[in-house]
């Protein structure tokens, strides 16, 4: 493993410097009845910071020295334990207010980028249908640093057509060049994913993954910490902010203007007729960024599957904002 991929894995484990990486397990709301969520919180801590007896000043002695950090001196350094907010409490409590269709299922996760914490509702794999799009992008864009080369135009024009216009078509051919699931699989691998998998032969849209999952691709997408160059996260962060209109729904409804970047996805199961709908990005609301991944599924039409995803997007922010 090279140095920096190792000194990734340590942060991932212990924090993130910039956005902390927050493993979020899900809680499944299925037919109105709920789990509960979880809430992570990692903070780094500065060894230079550490409490610790001050050098000598110019002619003073040593015991003198020794004598400013005696005991009653340490002791009266106590740390300051700061009070908590159950995030994951506050989104299960919020997540009451959202009304559910029977058979419909809703995952939510949601960071606050400016604090480093984090919180889940639901659980379970969902399909991704067109929000697996920017892990293609991310893959795509990943394998073209490990080989020290641009995209082509042609993978610049596909990738255009496939973010801002969800283009299919677009994403088949992106698809076939990344190597499908199992270039979709190792790219994810080193995003840190651990609960998606890439979908058989041609199926894209039926990539399952979590709630969490997509919260750990929003990071490596928008954070400084990633295995993706800036250059590359600016490129596809532009493409997120610049969706068609049509396709201004989702989690932008938490945002409260207009700086916010997503990608839908939406998708009629043919075996039943039900819909997958869901909603990825960053949205900024009193001037706090958030990053949202609400995923659901059984949706009887694709009008209920958008409120169902707007109102788990805003009752995710909400958990955050109002506290």
């Amino acid at each position: 493993m090279a140095p920096h991929r190792a000194r990734r894995r340590r942060i991932r484990r212990s924090g993130r410097r910039t956005l902390v990486h927050t493993v979020v397990a899900c809680a499944v709301l299925v037919g109105g009845t709920a789990a509960g969520a979880v809430y992570v919180k990692a903070q780094a801590h500065d060894r230079g910071s550490l409490v610790s007896s001050p050098p000598a000043s110019p002619g003073t002695s040593s015991s003198a020295s020794a004598a400013s950090s005696s005991p009653s001196q340490e002791a009266s350094v106590e740390p300051v334990t700061e009070p908590t907010v159950d995030r994951d409490a506050l989104l299960a409590e919020a997540m009451k207010a959202v009304a559910l269709e029977n058979g419909a299922a809703v995952s939510v996760a949601v960071f606050d980028i400016d604090s480093g914490e984090g919180a889940a509702y639901g659980e379970g794999a969902f399909d991704t249908a067109s929000i697996v799009k920017v892990d293609i992008l991310a893959t795509l864009l990943l394998q073209a640093q490990d080989a020290d080369r641009h995209l082509t135009a042609a993978e610049k024009t596909y990738a255009t057509a496939m973010i801002t216009n969800s283009d299919n078509a677009s994403a088949s051919a992106l698809w076939d060049i990344i190597g499908q699931a199992d270039g979709l699989d190792a790219a994810n691998e080193r995003f840190g994913l651990t609960g998606t998998s890439g979908g058989d032969g041609a199926l894209w849209g039926l990539t399952q993954t979590t709630a969490a999952d997509q919260l750990t691709l929003l990071q490596e997408v928008f954070g400084d910490d990633s295995e993706l160059g800036e250059a590359s996260r600016t490129y596809l962060q532009g493409l997120m902010g610049e969706v068609a209109a049509d396709q201004h729904w989702g989690v932008s409804a938490a945002a409260d203007g207009t700086r916010w970047a997503l990608k839908n996805g939406w998708l009629a199961r043919s075996s039943t007729g039900l819909w997958d709908i869901n909603s990825i990005g960053r949205v900024t609301v009193d001037g706090d960024e958030y990053l949202v991944a609400t995923l659901s599924n059984g949706n009887t039409t694709k009008a209920k599957g958008i409120s169902l995803v707007e109102a788990a997007a805003k009752a995710a922010v909400a958990a955050f904002s109002a506290a």
